[in-house]
Order: C-alpha cells, then sequence, then structure tokens
C-alpha cells in the first residue's frame, strides 16, 4: 500500500517511533520569506499573465507544487497573485505607480528553497533592489509527533 504524502511537518518524511524510543523532535515547520522589491518595470507590475507565469516559475526553482493560482487585476493598476502550494503559498500584491512588489513565500519541510523562489521573482520583475527577510517557522511541540496527510491532485 502506498504511503500518503505527509504535508506537515516534514513533507516525504513518515515519523516512526516503537515504544522503546522517542521520537526526535523536529525543530521548524519551515521556512517564511518577506521579500520587498523596489524600482521593478511598471508594465511586467501591471501584467496580470505575465505575473501569472512568473509565479508560476518561482514555485517550481523552489521545488514546491503548485496546486492553484489565483490573481486579480485591479484598476486602474496593480496586480494581487496568490499561489496556494501543496507546501504552503507565494503571495504577491503589486503597485506599478510606485515600482514595488510585496512579496511572501512560506514553505514547509525541508525539500523547498523559498530563496529561490524570491530570486525568479526579483529577475523576472527586474527589481532595481531588494530586502529579503528570512525566517524559520518553529514547529509548535504539539506537532512534533503528528502527521498530516493529504491526497494532492494529479494531472
Amino acid at each position: 500500500m502506498a504511503q500518503p504524502s505527509v504535508l506537515h511537518p516534514d513533507p516525504g518524511r513518515l515519523s516512526s517511533t516503537s515504544p522503546n524510543t522517542q521520537p526526535v523532535p523536529m525543530d521548524m515547520v519551515g521556512k517564511h520569506c518577506i521579500l520587498e522589491l523596489y524600482d521593478c518595470d511598471s508594465s511586467k507590475l501591471d501584467d496580470e499573465v505575465f505575473l501569472r507565469s512568473a509565479i508560476t516559475q518561482a514555485a517550481e526553482r523552489a521545488g514546491a507544487t503548485l496546486l492553484n493560482l489565483i490573481t486579480h487585476q485591479f484598476q486602474p493598476q496593480g496586480v494581487t497573485g496568490l499561489a496556494l502550494l501543496a507546501e504552503s503559498h507565494i503571495s504577491i500584491h503589486t503597485w506599478p505607480e510606485a515600482g514595488y512588489a510585496a512579496v511572501d513565500v512560506f514553505t514547509c519541510g525541508d525539500h523547498t528553497m523559498p530563496e529561490k523562489a524570491c530570486s525568479v521573482l526579483s529577475e523576472e520583475l527586474g527589481s532595481g533592489h531588494q530586502s529579503l527577510r528570512s525566517f524559520r517557522r518553529r514547529t509548535p511541540a504539539s506537532l512534533v509527533d503528528s502527521e498530516r496527510q493529504t491526497s494532492v491532485p494529479i494531472g
């Protein structure tokens, strides 16, 4: 019988315990990156189709599984996008009039690389400079031994 996907706290790893051993605590649930992009290409910041492609590339480069992507074009300008990942999410909010984008990338597990997603978005938007803050999300003690199972749609 195939093992179901484990999305939390550590994708791809099922914890194993026996009555004689203590579980090894996992100290982090994931990594969270907060990215601010300045002096970006205004036309790209206002292009919903372009941003959908850039977000998809960012998820792929991070090693994440894209489940759903929703975007909204504002009038007179600006786009918001949210990528639902099996591992968590990527969000972006743009202000073309200021050449600015606010990006949030959170991935759980140790197989993803949210910094790579940030790098893709910075490059794709032609950012003149950026500010990246990255921190680890610690696993609550109550979740250390738990497995959160889900099925990921195929195709």
